[in-house]
């Protein structure tokens, strides 16, 4: 599927002043950036802001800086435009010449200031916007359509084309090279910029990408749906999701030869929540009829009533309430304990423009296709990265075996249908390669190894935390692109009351990772990544 996009005035001059502006210029002091003369951009303030503790706006948090050129400005591409973005350079001393857009989370507008102070502890010049509006309730776009835009896809490269520019004033030199991180709708977001824009980053990583996002929007209310009846009263209790979820585990737990509290082969795992049928009178070790039926909904994910095609992947076993998930997650915050869909408004306001819209009167054919059509602008499903992949351009993108909230399978499917719209695996793997991460939530949380430098870019990592410099997906993405040297795995680590207890790799899919029968299954170095068995292939376990 390919889509058309055609750039602004605005983005065309950005574009051509990159071109004509020469790579090397005498650098400018960090207050008169304000001078700077860009089309529709505003650049408030400019400010060089001293080593030591900074305390973003509206937070009583403080986070460990070095110092840096603190640039505000705002952007108005439209006349219904008002994106607000920063960035930050560091001193002459401490950049290493890169440039990092940080993702953002959920539809929530605001700058990510810890994304943006891990990007310059690391050396990065960085650049994070409030996608064009403040807040998360999605009335923001209520009536107006090119806010939706700007949250789609064009905040992210006004504050990219802007960063570079900027940087370049400030610094004399354009970044050598410039990566996205991101992960949910940061992960959204980079498959976007790589569809779009290609030629803005040359390497991103995308995590847990919420990137089909209509149809994501159409799961939610399938699952809704699947656990509650009409009257939104709930079918499949919360009480019952350690039940489902601990019988799914002891299930596919050994699949792997290893018994460790994970499913780390979820594609082999068959577990039928039939099992859990109630003999008799129901009780909380066990499932009703309406229930089984519910969470095998859930499974299986919406199909299109006329021709059967899957809108988008169900939910993993394992993701049901996964066991070590600190941010109480599961199915339980996205499906169970909701009075209502989630993203609810996303329909009602977006789509449909009635606040009164009825989710039980929803179309999973007609509907679909309607949403499909009127809201391209937040989709990122283009599978021919051709121009991308011709730049030189790197993609590495990873998943949760138990996210909640984005079906893990969807990335799987994006992946295999970049694979056949490139022509084969040896092609698809010299510029993308996707990380399954069995046991993860959605970003960060479960009981899987889930700390790999990739994992939620907006998350502070603890303090006595070490991340593996060569196995982390921000290092191994610029050594990809700087030297050609692609990731074949990670090293991920789990943590348990502050403290790594397990480390495990994270293959290059469809490889899957081995304990090799010998020495603690909770030390990576035991572990080979080979192409997955077939799951009736018998395999010794260990406890």
């Amino acid at each position: 599927m390919r889509q058309q996009h055609n750039l602004s005035d605005a983005s065309v001059f950005l574009f051509a002043c990159m071109m004509l502006i020469p790579t090397q210029a005498r650098a400018t002091r960090c207050e008169d950036l304000t001078k700077l003369n860009l089309p529709n951009v505003t650049i408030t303030s400019a400010t060089n802001m001293p080593a030591g503790k900074f305390t973003p706006p509206d937070s009583s948090n403080s986070l460990e800086i070095p110092e840096f050129c603190r640039v505000i400005a705002v952007a108005k591409p439209t006349s219904d435009s008002v994106i607000n973005f920063e960035v930050w350079i560091p001193s002459a001393a401490e950049w290493n010449r890169d440039f990092e857009g940080v993702g953002n989370g959920g539809y929530t507008g605001a700058i990510q200031y810890v994304g943006l102070a891990k990007a310059l502890q690391r050396g990065f010049a960085a650049a994070s916007t409030d996608t064009g509006h403040t807040g998360g309730d999605l009335t923001f776009a209520a009536g107006h359509p090119e806010k939706i835009v700007d949250w789609g896809y064009r905040a992210i490269h006004v504050m990219t084309e802007s960063a570079k520019l900027i940087i370049r004033d400030y610094t004399g030199a354009f970044p050598k090279h410039s990566f996205f991180m991101g992960c949910s709708t940061g992960g959204h977001q980079a498959l976007s910029e790589v569809q779009r824009f290609p030629a803005d980053y040359d390497g991103v990583v995308a995590g847990d990408p919420g990137n089909n996002r209509v149809h994501l929007n159409v799961g939610f209310l399938w699952a809704f749906a699947a656990t509650h009846d009409t009257n939104g009263n709930a079918i499949l209790p919360t009480s019952k999701l350690p039940l489902i979820n601990k019988a799914a585990v002891a299930a596919c737990d050994a699949v792997d030869g290893v018994k460790d509290g994970i499913i780390s082969e979820p594609e082999a795992c068959h577990f039928d929540p039939a099992v859990l049928l109630c003999k008799g009178e129901e009780n909380d070790q066990c499932l009703t009829t309406a229930q089984v039926a519910a969470v095998k909904e859930v499974y299986a994910g919406p199909r299109n009533p006329r021709t059967g095609e899957q809108i988008i992947a169900g939910y993993s076993r394992g993701s049901e309430s996964p066991e070590g998930d600190t941010l109480d997650r599961g199915w339980k915050t996205y499906i169970t304990e909701r009075n209502e869909p989630m993203r609810l408004e996303f329909w009602k306001h977006w789509v449909f423009d009635d606040p009164a819209w009825d989710w039980r009167t929803f179309d999973y054919d007609r509907d679909v296709a309607y949403a499909d059509a009127k809201m391209a602008a937040v989709n990122a499903i283009n599978t021919d990265l051709s121009v991308f992949r011709s730049r030189g351009g790197k993609l590495l993108m990873y998943s949760g075996w138990a996210d909640p909230i984005g079906p893990p399978a969807d990335a799987i499917d994006y992946y295999k249908h970049v694979k056949e719209a490139t022509g084969g695996q040896q092609k698809t793997e010299s510029f993308f390669r996707l990380f399954m991460v069995p046991g993860m939530a959605h970003c960060r949380g479960g009981p899987g190894a889930n700390f790999f430098g990739g994992y939620d870019p907006l998350t502070p990592v603890p303090p006595d935390i070490k991340i593996d410099p060569q196995h982390d997906m921000l290092s191994a993405l610029v050594q990809w692109v700087e030297t050609g040297s692609a990731p074949e795995y990670m090293i991920a680590s789990h943590v348990r009351d502050g403290h790594v207890d397990r480390t495990r790799p994270l293959c290059r899919y469809p490889k899957i990772a081995r304990w090799s029968g010998s020495g603690s299954s909770d030390d990576a170095k035991n572990f080979s990544c080979v192409e997955p068995a077939s799951p009736s292939q018998n395999r010794s376990t260990k406890k």
